[in-house]
């Protein structure tokens, strides 16, 4: 499969961030199994909210306190009777089941990517 080709300026466009899970509860009226998510993106981009299916890998105890990468500048969208504020990244694995995208190292809450 050929993927489209970008230019710089596009891929720009794309806000990546690091945040640190604060919480991590069951979304039990989602579609497909989900757990809702709170973000801290550091000072200028504040907590943000998002619904993440990665439930197949992770338990909610091991979430809080994690980095991970955010895309931020998508608009909300409603998720059920939840409204996601970010795109949590991830990779799908042989299964399926997404793979949290983070980080080598501890960074800076809402650090972006360049």
């Amino acid at each position: 499969m050929s993927q489209a080709e970008l230019t710089w300026d596009e891929f720009e466009k794309v806000d990546l961030r690091v945040g640190t899970i604060l919480t991590a509860e069951p979304y039990p009226e989602a579609r497909k199994p989900a757990y809702k998510l709170t973000v801290d993106l550091g000072k200028d981009l504040g907590i943000k909210k998002s619904s993440a299916q990665i439930t197949a890998l992770y338990r909610l105890e091991e979430l809080v306190g994690r980095q991970v990468i955010c895309v931020v500048n998508f608009p909300p969208r409603q998720i059920g009777k939840f409204m996601s504020e970010i795109l949590v990244t991830g990779f799908a694995d042989e299964n399926g089941d997404i793979v949290l995208s983070s980080t080598e190292r501890l960074l800076p809450n809402g650090a972006r990517l360049c």
